[in-house]
C-alpha cells in the first residue's frame, strides 16, 4: 500500500514511504467488554449481552478504515461462527485515562448485541480484526496470553436439592437446610462425629464432603502457614496444595457453591482439603475429652458475595451458641464495654497516620533511634498522629539466639536500648510531639516469640507451665504463662492507675504498682502479634487450656484498658477467627490483613495487595477492621502500596528510613484538620475483590480491581471508588465498565473522576452503548476511580446560562488531589433548588484541602462564574482568590477551604468538620 503524499501527526510527513498492512496490524491492538480471558455471568433476566469493542491503531500510520469480528459458539449446534461489530460514531467518547502518556493512536469504536441462546449453555468469544482493505485477520490472543472469554447463563430457579451441587459426599454428614439470612439463596448446615482426644493426643476424622458438580473455576482461601490466609485459584478439578477454610466453585449456569469450614466451637479445628478425584475432605482435629462435630455451611445463590455472606450470617450465629466462654469472663466483658468507647479515640485510632519503628528503625531498636525518626518527621512536616513501636524494645533472655529462643522477663523495656525505662522514652516523645495523640508498643500474644523466660521476674510473679510446639520453624518447648494467672497478667501489663485518662497518665509522677505498667508508662495503644503461637501448640491438654483462655483474657484486658486502640497480628488461625473476630459482641479490632510488606523483595509487592484484596472478601464479614500492613514511601513501589491502603478502609502507617520521605505521596493520602491535626481519607467501607474477578488468579495477566463504597447519611446516596492494580509483569489495557463498581443503580447517571490524573469522564449510566472508561497500566501501574452520582437541575431565570432550561448535572467530587477525596465528605451533601431559582449546594467535610464540585454547564457560563456563584463558610463569604475553575477540567468548581478557613479567621469549635455552602444563581 503506498502512502506516498500522506501527511502524518501535527501535519508531518510519514516517514515509512510504503506502508504493508502486516506492519499496521502489528501495532494495533483490541480491547473488549465483556472481558477475554475470565467469565462474565449472566443473570436470568439478563436478554441480550452488549459487547463493546475498542480498537487502536498507530499514528504512526496513515488513518484507515478497520473492520472487527465477535467470533463465539452461542448457536444452537455449539459451532464456532462470526458477528459482525458495527463502527460507532461516539457523541462523547469515553474517557481515556492519562492518554497524553500512551503511544498517539487512532481509536475507533464497535460494538455488537449477541442474542441469549435458547439453550442456557456456556458460550466462549474472542475477537479478530483487520484492515478493510485487507484480507489478512489478526486474532487478539495472538498478541497477549488472553484465553477465550466466556458467558454463562444462570438458570430462572436454581435446583433446591445439595445433590444437585455435591454428589458422593459421605454418609456420615447429618445434612439440615437451613433459612439464609441474604436473599435468593439456598443454605445448608453439614456436621459429621469427630473422636475425642485421648489424653494428649488430639481426635483426627476426615470424612469426604463430596464432589462439586458443573463447575469451571475454583476460589479458595487457604492457610499459606499456620498464621496467615492466602487465595488460590484454579480450573477443572479442586487442588489447591494448603489446607483450606474456605472454597467457592463458579458452576457452568453462572451460580456460586461456597463451602466454609467452621472452627472455634467446642474445641474442634476444621478446615478442608483436595481428595484424589476431585472431592473435597474435611479434616477435623478435635482436642477436647468429649466427642466433637465437623461443621461444614454450604450455599448457592447467583452471586459469590451473596453466598459468601449467607455462610458467614449462620457461622456467626453457630459460634453465638458456643456455650465455651464462662459467665466470669462474660461479665467482664460487659464491664469492659459499659466502660464505653469514646469517639474521638476511635477517630484519631483508625483515621491518623501512623508511625511503625520495624522497616524504618531495624531491629537493633533503641530510644535515640525513635526521638530522632520523629524529630525528622517534624523538620519535614509530616504530621503523624500515632506512634507504635514495634519488636526489640522488650526485656529479654538469651541474647544473641534466635528469636524463638528468646524469653520476656520483664514488663519494662531493656536497659541497654531504654536506659530510663519506657515510661520515660513515651514522657519525652509526648512533650516534644504534642501531636501524637497515640503511643504503643509491640508485644506476642504469648509474651515473646520463645514465651516468657523461666528465669525472669515474670515467671517469678505468675503461674507458668511448659508446652510443646509442633515440628518446624518454632519447634521445641516454651513457657507460657499459666492459664490460672493469664487474666491477672494482662490486667497488670495493660492496667493503669484507676479512673485517669491519657492526659493525666503523662503526668503521673510516681507509680503505686510496678506491676501495673503499659498505661502507667504513657502507653495507651498495642500491636498484640505471634498469635498463632496457640495453634502450634500440640498436646491437646495445652490447647483445650490455652486456646480461648489467652483469647479471652487479652480480649478483655485490651477493651479495659484501651478501648478499641489494639492491633491483632498474625492471627488467621481459624479458632481465632470464629472465636474472637466474627462475634459482635465488641467494638470492631483493627486486624492484620495478610503476611508482611517485604521492602527487599520485588516479587512480594503485587502479591501483597492482591493477597490483600481477595482475603478481604473474607475478613470483610468478621467484626474488624483489616489492616493492609505497614509501607515505605520512599520505595520502587511506594505508590502501589499507598494507593492500595487509601482504598483498602483500613489504617494507614509508614515504617520509613529517618529522612526518606515522599511528601507529596503523603500529602496525596492525607489532609489536616482545622484542629491541626492529621487525617487520612479512608472510605467508610470495607474494600476487596470486586465480584467479576474472584475467580481470576494472580497469573491471568488482568487488572485486579479492588472496589469499596462510601457512604452519606442518606441511604440513596454513595461514592463508588475502584483501585484498579497491574499485577502482572507486563503492560495491560483494559475496559473498566461502570457495572464494576460496587452500588451503583442502573437508573442513575454518573461521572468518573481518575486519580492521579484527576480526568473526569463524560456522564454515563449502566445500558448505555459505552458506559466505560479506557484504562492503560504499566507494570506497578495504579489508578483509582471514583463514581459520583448525579443530581440534574434547571437552571433559570440567570441572565447569560446558556439554553434557558438546560438541564445541570451536578456532583460533589470532594478534596481534590487526594487518592480518596471523595472520603473527605461527611453525610450526604444537600444539593436542592430553591424557590427562587437558586441552586444550593452544601457539603461539610472533615479535612482542609480543594474540594471540588462538578457543575456540567460551568464551562459554557457567560461572563465567568463569578457573576454566578457565592462561596459560603459559616454563612460568611469566602475570599475571591479561593474559588476558582479547574485548570484540568473546566466543569469543576475549586474551593480552597484551607486557604478560605485561614483568610476568614474562623476559630474551630469542639469538632473537624466545616460545612462549604455554594449558591448558584
Amino acid at each position: 500500500m503506498v502512502t506516498e503524499g500522506i501527511e502524518g501527526v501535527a501535519g508531518k510527513p510519514f516517514q515509512l514511504k510504503f506502508v504493508r498492512a502486516a506492519q499496521m496490524l502489528l501495532f494495533a491492538n483490541a480491547t473488549c467488554d465483556p472481558p477475554l480471558g475470565q467469565a462474565t455471568v449472566i443473570p436470568y433476566d439478563g436478554d441480550a449481552i452488549k459487547f463493546t469493542v475498542l480498537l487502536e491503531s498507530s499514528k504512526s500510520f496513515p488513518e484507515q478504515s478497520w473492520e472487527a469480528v465477535l467470533w463465539h459458539n452461542g448457536h444452537e449446534n455449539r459451532e464456532w461462527k462470526e458477528l459482525a461489530l458495527r463502527e460507532t460514531d461516539v457523541r462523547e467518547e469515553p474517557l481515556a485515562i492519562q492518554v497524553e502518556h500512551r503511544p498517539k493512536v487512532f481509536r475507533r469504536w464497535f460494538s455488537v448485541t449477541l442474542s441469549r441462546p435458547a439453550r442456557p449453555e456456556p458460550v466462549c468469544f474472542t475477537l479478530k480484526y483487520r484492515l478493510a482493505t485487507n484480507d489478512t485477520w489478526k486474532w487478539v490472543n495472538e498478541y497477549s496470553n488472553l484465553k477465550d472469554g466466556e458467558l454463562y447463563f444462570q438458570p430462572r430457579t436454581p435446583p433446591g436439592d445439595l445433590v444437585n451441587y455435591l454428589r458422593d459426599f459421605s454418609h456420615e454428614f447429618s445434612v439440615n437446610q437451613v433459612e439464609s439470612e441474604t436473599p435468593h439463596t439456598l443454605l445448608w448446615s453439614l456436621t459429621a462425629p469427630v473422636k475425642e482426644a485421648d489424653g494428649k493426643v488430639s481426635g483426627i476424622s476426615e470424612t469426604n464432603l463430596g464432589i462439586p458438580r458443573s463447575f469451571s473455576r475454583w476460589f479458595s482461601l487457604v492457610r499459606i502457614w499456620s498464621p496467615w490466609l492466602g487465595p488460590r485459584h484454579g480450573h477443572g478439578q479442586f487442588s489447591p496444595k494448603e489446607d483450606a477454610i474456605l472454597a467457592s466453585f463458579l458452576r457452568l449456569d453462572g451460580l456460586h457453591l461456597v463451602l466454609l469450614a467452621v472452627s472455634g466451637v467446642d474445641e474442634v479445628l476444621n478446615i478442608l482439603k483436595p481428595g484424589e478425584h476431585g472431592n473435597v475432605i474435611v479434616h477435623s482435629r478435635n482436642d477436647s475429652t468429649q466427642e466433637g462435630q465437623a461443621k461444614v455451611l454450604a450455599a448457592v445463590s447467583t452471586t459469590f458475595n451473596t453466598a459468601l455472606a449467607a455462610v458467614m450470617y449462620h457461622a456467626r450465629r453457630i459460634v453465638r451458641g458456643d456455650d465455651a466462654m464462662s459467665v466470669d469472663v462474660k461479665q467482664e466483658m460487659k464491664t469492659a464495654l459499659d466502660k464505653g468507647v469514646k469517639a474521638e479515640w476511635m477517630e484519631n485510632w483508625y483515621d491518623g497516620l501512623t508511625y511503625c519503628t520495624w522497616n524504618g528503625l531495624g531491629q537493633d531498636l533503641n530510644e535515640q533511634k525513635i526521638f530522632s525518626a520523629l524529630d525528622i518527621l517534624k523538620e519535614r512536616r509530616i504530621n503523624i498522629t500515632n506512634l507504635l513501636i514495634d519488636d526489640n524494645w522488650q526485656s529479654l533472655d538469651n541474647h544473641g539466639q534466635s528469636q524463638f529462643q528468646r524469653g520476656w522477663t520483664d514488663f519494662d523495656a531493656n536497659k541497654e536500648g531504654f536506659p530510663k525505662g519506657l515510661k520515660h522514652t513515651a514522657l519525652t516523645v509526648r512533650d516534644k510531639h504534642p501531636n501524637i495523640q497515640h503511643i504503643g508498643v509491640w508485644h506476642a500474644l504469648l509474651g515473646y516469640w520463645g514465651g516468657v523466660s523461666p528465669d525472669g521476674n515474670i515467671a517469678r510473679n505468675y503461674k507458668t507451665r511448659k508446652v510443646r510446639k509442633a515440628e518446624g520453624l518454632a519447634g521445641g518447648t516454651m513457657t507460657v504463662v499459666h492459664e490460672d494467672d493469664v487474666a491477672r497478667m494482662y490486667d497488670d501489663f495493660y492496667r493503669s492507675v484507676s479512673g485517669c485518662d491519657t492526659s493525666i497518665w503523662i503526668h503521673v509522677a510516681a507509680l503505686t504498682n510496678p506491676l501495673r505498667f503499659l498505661l502507667e508508662s504513657g502507653i495507651d495503644s498495642v500491636k498484640t502479634d505471634a498469635q498463632f503461637f496457640l495453634d502450634l501448640m500440640d498436646d491437646a491438654d495445652d490447647r483445650r487450656r490455652f486456646m480461648k483462655s489467652y483469647q479471652d483474657a487479652w480480649t478483655i484486658a485490651g477493651l479495659r484498658y484501651f478501648s478499641i486502640k489494639a492491633i491483632s497480628c498474625m492471627s488467621q488461625t481459624p479458632q481465632i477467627l470464629f472465636h474472637t473476630q466474627l462475634p459482635t459482641n465488641k467494638p470492631r479490632l483493627m486486624v492484620r490483613n495478610s503476611d508482611d510488606f517485604f521492602p527487599d523483595i520485588p516479587s512480594s509487592h503485587p502479591f501483597h495487595i492482591f493477597t490483600n484484596a481477595l482475603t478481604a472478601l473474607f475478613t470483610c464479614h468478621l467484626n474488624v477492621l483489616p489492616d493492609w500492613d505497614m509501607f515505605q514511601t520512599s520505595h520502587p513501589y511506594s505508590s502501589f502500596h499507598a494507593s492500595a491502603r487509601c482504598i483498602s478502609g483500613g489504617p494507614i502507617y509508614i515504617t520509613d528510613t529517618p529522612g526518606q520521605h515522599n511528601f507529596p505521596l503523603i500529602q496525596s493520602m492525607t489532609a489536616p484538620t482545622i484542629q491541626k491535626t492529621t487525617r487520612i481519607l479512608r472510605p467508610n467501607a470495607i474494600a476487596k475483590c470486586i465480584e467479576s474477578g474472584v475467580y481470576t488468579s494472580y497469573e491471568s495477566e488482568r487488572f485486579l480491581k479492588v472496589g469499596t463504597f462510601h457512604t452519606g447519611s442518606s441511604a440513596d446516596y454513595g461514592v463508588s471508588l475502584l483501585g484498579i492494580f497491574n499485577v502482572s509483569e507486563k503492560p495491560l489495557a483494559e475496559l473498566v465498565a461502570l457495572r464494576d463498581f460496587d452500588g451503583v443503580r442502573p437508573h442513575e447517571r454518573y461521572v468518573i473522576r481518575a486519580h492521579p490524573s484527576e480526568e473526569i469522564s463524560p456522564p454515563m449510566q449502566i445500558g448505555d452503548d459505552f458506559a466505560v472508561v479506557d484504562l492503560s497500566l504499566e507494570t506497578k501501574g495504579w489508578a483509582i476511580l471514583s463514581a459520583y452520582p448525579l443530581r440534574t437541575f434547571t437552571l433559570q431565570g440567570s441572565e447569560g446560562l446558556p439554553g434557558k432550561g438546560a438541564g445541570t448535572d451536578v456532583a460533589v467530587l470532594g478534596m481534590m488531589g487526594k487518592m480518596t477525596g471523595a472520603a473527605a465528605v461527611v453525610g450526604t451533601p444537600v444539593i436542592q433548588m430553591r424557590l427562587n431559582g437558586q441552586l444550593r449546594i452544601a457539603a461539610t467535610v472533615k479535612v482542609l484541602g480543594v474540594l471540588g464540585v462538578y457543575i456540567s454547564s460551568l464551562e459554557d457560563w457567560k461572563g465567568g462564574f463569578g457573576e454566578h456563584v457565592m462561596v459560603l463558610i459559616k454563612e460568611r463569604a469566602v475570599p475571591v482568590e479561593t474559588v476558582s475553575v479547574s485548570g484540568q477540567d473546566k466543569r469543576v468548581l475549586e474551593i480552597d477551604v484551607e486557604k478560605a478557613w485561614e483568610g476568614l479567621g474562623v476559630q474551630p469549635g469542639w469538632g473537624n468538620e466545616v460545612e462549604i455552602v455554594v449558591l448558584v444563581n
